[in-house]
């Protein structure tokens, strides 16, 4: 499948991690501990968030997101319907309702607008997402919100190493969340994190995430006694390890290299394939820069194939490409939440966009490769390799 293709999203890992995971495993503290808080402490400054939650996934974070933020059963959840079905499904594990918003087709996030048609009575949560890693216009979004009480959380997910406004995506968020897994820039296997404002948010993340567990403090020496365990509510296991941390730790070094590798490949194709016709590109919107988590194309007339079509060949050529974004009002658990209207945008995109590969183990010879196949779909495997050539000079 095209997973296994060339570009396939792999973590740009190397002896560092390995070395990273050795030291772990003979320490003999492989469950969450110190290297825990130190990927915390690091990813806070990193992203200028006062304070980091460690989770287990990204789904992890935006559901204790969510309870720290105060959503309660029955209230209303407003969510971008072309996101990944975690965002969905964590409103719905807190016994909220998603009541899915739409998207502008040009940069693929909600926007103010979107998000003001969404709006109910009842809402008292917006979970916002930057898609592909494209900084989603928070601050238009936080002054519908904010004046009628309304938590914004934004869910960076794979968005590390963006910006907004000339600071790190996530940094001005009241709260944020963000993903770690195998696809994403900064890659660990799976984890998420939860950063905050918010002292009292972040001190009850990290009960929640220890099944509510609170410990009671206790002399440290000789002769003490374990902590006293206590529960004041329902919390849940979300604990990040400690071989995963010192896998993000490295990669949290590694962050500006693996940002600039994938926006440059972005940047290629955007100016290999910038004057063919009906294709349209993710780019950086005026207020941020992205970090290229994911490319998307628009295929649209007079390109000579459809979306589907341009997915067939690329996939025939080994390539892994995949459709760039899912429509949750589509989907059988929300599709009661369609509005009446239609979500458009997010069908548009849904329909008509696709993913190119800029995974960090790609050469620039391997994507001269890819953009002749687009560039020229039908031609003959001769000619295309021949057209990789000249544009890698």
């Amino acid at each position: 499948m095209a997973e296994r293709g060339l570009g396939a999203d792999a973590p740009w890992f190397g002896q560092e991690e390995l070395d990273a995971l050795a030291e772990v495993i003979a320490s003999g503290w492989v469950g969450q501990g110190p290297r825990v808080a130190r990927f915390e402490r690091e990813f806070a400054s990193v992203v200028d968030a006062p304070y980091a939650v460690a989770t287990t996934n990204g789904a992890a974070a935006i559901h204790l997101a969510l309870l720290v933020a105060g959503v309660r059963p029955g209230e209303d959840v407003v969510v971008p319907s072309l996101s990944s079905v975690a965002t969905a499904n964590a409103v719905r594990s807190v016994s909220a309702t998603p009541v899915l918003a739409d998207v502008d087709p040009s940069t693929g996030n909600v926007s103010a607008s979107t998000v003001e048609q969404a709006l109910t009575p009842t809402t008292t949560a917006i979970v916002v997402a930057d898609h592909a890693g494209v900084p989603v216009d928070l601050q238009s979004i936080r002054d519908l919100a904010d004046p009628l009480g309304i938590v914004v959380i934004e869910d960076v997910g794979c968005g590390v190493g963006a910006t907004r406004l000339g600071r790190p995506i996530g940094g001005a968020a009241e709260i944020a969340t963000w993903s770690f897994d195998s696809h994403e820039p900064l890659a660990m296997g799976d984890g998420g994190m939860v950063t905050t404002s918010h002292a009292a948010w972040a001190a009850r993340a990290r009960r929640l995430r220890e099944d509510g567990m609170i410990t009671a403090p206790v002399e440290t020496g000789r002769g003490s006694l374990p902590p006293i365990e206590e529960y004041r509510e329902v919390g849940g296991n979300f604990r990040l390890t400690d071989l995963q941390a010192a896998v993000g730790l490295v990669q949290l070094a590694r962050l500006p290299e693996i940002v600039r590798r994938r926006r440059r490949m972005a940047d290629r194709y955007r100016a290999e394939l910038g004057t063919v016709p009906g294709l349209r590109f993710a780019d950086d919107p005026a207020w941020g820069t992205g970090n290229a988590a994911s490319f998307w194309v628009e295929v649209d007339d007079p390109y000579p194939l459809d979306r589907d079509g341009l997915l067939a060949v690329l996939i025939a050529a080994g390539i892994a490409v995949r459709r760039g974004g899912t429509a949750l009002h589509r989907q059988a658990p929300y599709r009661a939440w369609t509005p009446q209207s239609g979500l458009p945008g997010t069908e548009r995109f849904a329909d008509r966009t696709l993913v190119l590969p800029v995974s960090g183990a790609l050469t620039m010879g391997e994507l001269d490769r890819i953009i002749s196949e687009v560039r020229d779909p039908g031609a003959p495997a001769s000619s295309r390799a021949d057209a990789a050539t000249r544009i890698g000079r």
